[in-house]
């Protein structure tokens, strides 16, 4: 898998496309969650894009803090199904702590972790903080890695 980092400006019409469309697929289509998607802050994030022969199959947006969180963030992490079990999940989230360590300078990183995933943003040092609480009806716990 090649990975981009860029920034919303930096985005071609077919990437920015293929974004929304895979973030559509997964997390509303897959998931069945009716949310608001396309939230406004795309503009600010970094876009971490995971290609394997010229498609679009894993995908994160990083912020720096105070953009969404008061820390830097990760958030929209996926991968396209049919690539899940391959390593890509880990590959798309190393790559966006490093995007955020090189790009925003920071070490300390907030995520909203979707609850069944806990142990897998617990081997990317990750740890719980706070009581669960659902996110568009989906079970969440916030996690920090310092």
């Amino acid at each position: 898998m090649k990975i981009e980092v860029k920034n919303f400006g930096e985005l071609s019409t077919k990437e920015l496309y293929d974004v929304l469309q895979l973030r559509s697929e997964v997390f509303v289509v897959e998931q069945d969650c009716v949310y608001q998607d396309i939230d406004g802050k795309d503009e600010r994030a970094l876009h971490i894009m995971g290609w394997e022969d010229g498609n679009l199959v894993a995908y994160a947006r990083c912020f720096q803090a105070g953009d969404y969180f008061d820390e830097a963030s990760i958030g929209r992490v996926l991968v396209r199904e049919n690539y899940r079990k391959m390593g890509y999940g880990h590959a798309i989230t190393k790559a966006s702590i490093e995007a955020i360590k090189t790009n925003y300078k920071a070490d300390k990183i907030k995520i909203s972790a979707q609850v069944y995933l806990v142990i897998f943003y617990e081997s990317h040092g990750f740890k719980t903080i706070g009581d669960r609480y659902m996110e568009d009806g989906i079970p969440h716990i916030a996690m920090l890695r310092v």
